[in-house]
């Protein structure tokens, strides 16, 4: 027996939008809009999927992207991404107790996001991540990559978004039909 999304939607994979991000740079925050406006947009016909590309110039940006690796564990990825780029200032000043604080305000649980912290569990996902990003020519965030295309939104982020979506759309229709 199936369940009716999959029945409405025979063998369509979703189009992936890797999004090379790092939690204390303000171009993700500002980056963000669009990353929202997209999944409005297509659902679950976008995968878009965080990839971590952590800064040297940003001391908190390490244990940010481990962090937010805790939160996909814990079942709040996006949502714990969303809170700690909202509020970019604050890692700068706070540094990792922020982290875990951002973590207990969501009702994560907290004790384990600084013990995760403390042990390094993520580390190789984020290291993984990055040198992936510097394989591909990621050199800052936010980056996008969809299609094959890496588009760069660390220096402007105007009409990214609408090329995004030119190039989603475009992948969506040669997808086979029925």
């Amino acid at each position: 027996m199936s369940d009716s999304s999959s029945a409405a939607t025979p063998d369509v994979s979703p189009v992936v939008l890797d999004v090379w991000c790092e939690l204390q740079c303000p171009d993700c925050r500002t980056a963000l809009d669009d990353v929202r406006a997209l999944r409005a947009r297509y659902g679950e016909r976008l995968d878009v999927r965080l990839r971590h590309f952590p800064l040297e110039k940003h001391q908190h940006a390490f244990a940010a992207a481990q962090a937010a690796e805790e939160a996909v564990v814990q079942g709040q990825g996006w949502p714990y991404v969303e809170a700690v780029l909202g509020r970019v200032e604050e890692l700068d000043r706070k540094g990792e107790p922020f982290l875990v604080e951002v973590a207990g305000e969501l009702g994560l649980d907290a004790e384990e996001f600084d013990t995760a912290l403390i042990d390094g569990r993520h580390i190789l996902i984020v290291d993984a991540d990055q040198a992936e990003g510097k394989a591909i020519g990621v050199t800052g965030t936010p980056t996008y990559v969809i299609g094959g295309e890496r588009l760069d939104g660390g220096k402007r982020q105007e009409g990214l978004r609408e090329r995004i979506e030119q190039i989603a759309d475009r992948l969506l229709a040669e997808q086979p039909q029925g």
